[in-house]
Parts: structure tokens; sequence; C-alpha cells
């Protein structure tokens, strides 16, 4: 059974997702924006976006155990990071956040879900939900089926 925050989470994603509203590079439509009601409150935890590192504001937040639709800001933090890395975003030296193409496409966005999806059922002690499709897509393969 799904804990309520991962199931409200797991369906905003999907809608975000197939509504096509899923959008790195805008913060309340990233992850954690659909995740957080499509506002910008979490991004002031952190003073670079895609870093796991809490500023004083969020570090506050986490100390008196503030949280956004059941998430801590660390888990927020945690779950952008890990969203933006499977995107094929990553941090340089300077901290600042790399862009991997012009264009984030379909295929990137569904590996960046996929993550996403993968962390909130790990942090809730579930099994990934998205595991039944992989093993679907494998049994079907094997059988020389078409894949849909």
């Amino acid at each position: 059974m799904l804990s309520q925050r991962l199931d409200i989470a797991l369906n905003k994603l999907y809608t975000a997702y197939y509504n096509e509203e899923l959008n790195p590079e805008n913060c309340c439509h990233c992850a954690v924006g659909n995740i957080c009601d499509n506002i910008d409150a979490w991004k002031h935890f952190t003073d670079t976006h895609g870093s796991v590192k809490l500023n004083y504001l969020g570090r506050l937040n986490e100390v008196l155990g503030k949280r956004i639709n059941g998430y801590l800001p660390s888990e927020l933090l945690y779950l952008e990071a890990v969203f933006l890395k499977a995107c094929g975003y990553s941090l340089n030296s300077r901290n600042q956040l790399l862009k991997p193409a012009a264009v984030i496409d379909q295929e990137m966005m569904f590996k960046g879900l996929c993550a996403t999806i993968d962390y909130l059922c790990a942090l809730d002690g579930v099994e990934n939900v998205m595991e039944l499709y992989k093993r679907f897509d494998l049994t079907a393969n094997r059988k020389g089926s078409a894949v849909y």
C-alpha cells in the first residue's frame, strides 16, 4: 500500500508528464515543483539549483520538521537532484547547472520521471511502482511480441 504523500506525488508527476508540463527548466514545473503544487518555495532551501546542500533557510526548516506535501527540505532537494541528473543535467565545479542538450526530449524527460519515481518509492520503503512495467516489457520482448 502506498502512503498518501507517495500516492499524491505519483499522481502529480504522471499528470505533469502526460500533459507535457514536466520541465526541468522551470522550478514550478520540474519534478519537485509539480509535487509542491507548482509553487517555487522549495527552491529557497538551497543556494544552487540542483544542489543537495541545504542553506540556512533549508536547515532551519529541516530542524523544525517543516514539510511541503509530506517531504522534508532535504528530501525535496535530493529528489530534484535525482530528476536533473537522470535528465542529463550536471553541476560543474563552480556549482553551475549544465544543460545536457539544447532541447530536452521526451526520452530524457521519461528517464527523469523514472528516476524520480524510484527515489520516491525508496523514501517510503515500497517496491518501485515502475517495476511492474519493466517486468511486463521484458516478458513481452522475450516472447517476440511488440511492446506498445
